[in-house]
């Protein structure tokens, strides 16, 4: 899967009728450069819902993962590395997701085929909720990130208001612990590699 990714398990369509203006605000609020612009820097996947069987059974495998988003107002696109711990392994994916706008959604292309996330909008700028196939209730999910592998109270409380609107239960979260990561030797060898290119770049 790519970026819980869930980008690679899911589609975009419009979010039913809801009945609080929070849970209509859910989706469709239009991007702003403003909004891309706070997606930049390491983001630690924090915890989701999904309804279909296949997707949680993904979730509930993959203890710990981490997103190092980068906006691109030229290109309009959203470059990502992710490192996902799965079993006994790290995995890695480097690529990058287009942006509708006024749509409110980033999508990303896997095996020829196109997969939407609506980016939901938070009170807490240091948290990014997404929401994916939000009409569907066999497939409907959401994902919470955090740029801290742990999150307070308040912050929690806007993904249980989050996952609420689409009717899920706060039983159905999947939570991730960050001390279960096998990922870290990877990041640091591209940290070192990223940096070495800047210096060599500034002395050319």
């Amino acid at each position: 899967m790519a970026l819980l990714w869930a980008f690679a398990v899911l589609s975009l369509l419009p979010l039913v009728a809801a009945e609080s203006p929070e849970c209509a605000n859910m989706t469709g609020t239009p991007l702003t450069n403003a909004t891309l612009e706070l997606l930049n820097g390491k983001w630690f996947y924090v915890a989701s819902a999904f309804r279909h069987p296949e997707y949680i059974k993904w979730a509930k495998k993959v203890p710990t993962a981490v997103m190092y988003f980068t906006y691109n107002q030229t290109e309009n696109v959203v470059y990502f590395q992710a490192y996902t711990t799965q079993g006994d392994q790290c995995l890695y994916n480097d690529s990058h997701m287009d942006i509708q706008r006024e749509n409110g959604t980033l999508s990303n292309i896997e095996n020829g085929v196109k997969y939407f996330a609506h980016v939901v909008p938070t009170k807490d700028p240091s948290i990014h909720i997404f929401a994916y196939q939000p009409e569907d209730k066999g497939k409907m999910g959401l994902s919470l990130y955090a740029n801290t592998s742990q999150v307070t109270p308040e912050q929690m409380s806007e993904f249980h208001a989050a996952i609420n609107c689409l009717g899920f239960e706060v039983s159905e979260i999947i939570t991730t612990d960050e001390t279960k990561s096998l990922c870290g030797p990877l990041e640091q060898q591209h940290e070192e590699e990223r940096k070495k290119k800047l210096e060599e770049a500034a002395q050319a």
